[in-house]
């Protein structure tokens, strides 16, 4: 395993798997990090999905939220991967596994450097935020500014972070998860659920990188005219953050070097991390897909 050394203003690049294997980018949503294989375990490591054996495996950490006083863009971020590849003398990578957030960032990426992968494979993003999802952001961001200003900037991300869950999920997975029938004791497992999801991201993000970051998820908008790399296009039915119409009219924009893929999951947009028997072999026949560029 190779790392990239960083101050905190610049972006965090890990590299795990043989040095000589073709690389695989991998970018996750708002609370991942560079650690791939700590926070989507089930899904890459030695043997799995994407595989540390056969694989160079490298991420990012989205540490750097703002320049200039202003909030990142998504564009910014596929930029500061560039760099991070740069660094490690890495010219093309043979495919961008995105989802949610790191979704956006892989077509922004596509967007900008399409020459520099040979498949871009997105899960849970399309070419710009939907509505209802820039809508549960700009309540949440408000709780948040709310908090801050009353000198609780904690406490309050913990219940913007509580907030956002409830987006992440469906109503059948939470009904199945907390099948409990005294109302009392079910109010309050949901209760914990939602406060111990808000202290472990508040734990990792400050307010401020919080609100950064949703402005960003929010501000995405990228012409996929411009892409050119091929892409799978990976949407879920219940996902209530990326509606499949949008993900399915982001394919029709792509043309024929997209395949899409569409599927059922009661995990919803956290699909890509609750529902990996669904995914898994979808990612798996996309990365076997004959590919423009090998590192």
């Amino acid at each position: 395993m190779t790392a990239l050394a960083c101050d905190d203003d610049v972006c965090q690049l890990e590299i795990v798997g043989p040095v000589d294997a073709p690389v695989i980018v991998v970018l996750g949503g708002i609370s991942a990090s560079r650690h791939v294989t700590t926070w989507w375990n089930d899904f890459t490591g030695p043997g799995k999905t994407i595989d540390t054996d056969r694989y160079r495996v490298a991420s990012i950490d989205y540490r750097s939220a703002y320049a200039d006083g202003k909030p990142l863009s998504t564009l910014d971020h596929a930029q500061e991967l560039c760099h991070a590849l740069d660094a490690e003398n890495i010219e093309t990578v043979h495919a961008i596994v995105g989802a949610s957030y790191g979704g956006m960032i892989a077509l922004a990426f596509g967007s900008i450097a399409s020459e520099r992968v040979g498949r871009l494979i997105v899960f849970g993003a399309a070419h710009e935020s939907s509505p209802v999802a820039t809508a549960h952001r700009i309540l949440q961001r408000r709780v948040v500014e709310i908090g801050l200003r009353a000198g609780a900037g904690i406490d309050s991300l913990i219940v913007a972070r509580g907030l956002a869950m409830t987006t992440y999920s469906t109503a059948d997975e939470l009904a199945t998860r907390f099948d409990i029938a005294d109302a009392g004791e079910r109010r309050e497992e949901i209760e914990s659920f939602l406060t111990l999801a808000g202290y472990r991201f508040a734990s990792q993000c400050t307010p401020e990188r919080f609100l950064a970051l949703s402005h960003s998820l929010d501000s995405h908008c990228i012409d996929p005219r411009d892409i050119l790399a091929p892409v799978t296009l990976i949407g879920v039915r219940e996902d209530i953050l990326v509606p499949v119409q949008q993900v399915e009219r982001l394919a029709q924009l792509l043309g024929p070097a997209c395949t899409l893929e569409i599927i059922s999951s009661r995990c919803g947009h956290d699909a890509f991390l609750g529902d990996i028997p669904a995914i898994a072999p979808i990612v798996a026949r996309a990365l076997a897909s004959e590919s423009r560029s090998e590192s």
